[in-house]
């Protein structure tokens, strides 16, 4: 299967945080699936670590490091992401996140979240 992975989902994932279900763990590493991060939520964890808004078990730059040497696909925004998410209904409010569905439903891909309020939109979704 092809997965997207929410932003919590990749800090919780690098942390091995008991936050996220073990299911979902083995979904990541099964080599069998895609797994697939958005630049987006990079920049939303760098934007929240400046900000003390977030912190993380280790720097910024060793999670990038963290992700570039894993089996996880770096997604680039594109411009057909953003032509989705400008057709998007407004229900989500957070920018980051109305990307990253944006994206998943251009790439067809299921994101692994949390969040609820993703369900809201026609995406797929698990947890």
């Amino acid at each position: 299967m092809n997965f997207l992975l929410d932003t919590h989902t990749i800090i919780w994932f690098f942390e091995r945080s008991p936050k996220l279900p073990i299911r979902t763990k083995e979904r990541i590493v099964d080599r069998g699936n895609n797994i697939y991060a958005c630049t987006v939520s990079l920049w939303e964890i760098a934007l929240k670590v400046n900000l003390g808004k977030l912190k993380l078990g280790f720097t910024f730059g060793e999670l990038l490091g963290k992700v570039n040497t894993s089996t996880i696909e770096l997604l680039q925004i594109e411009n057909e992401y953003l032509k989705r998410l400008s057709a998007l209904p407004s229900i989500h409010k957070d920018p980051f996140d109305r990307l990253l569905i944006a994206t998943a439903l251009v790439e067809n891909l299921t994101l692994i979240t949390a969040d609820n309020n993703i369900q809201k939109y026609n995406v797929s979704r698990i947890w």
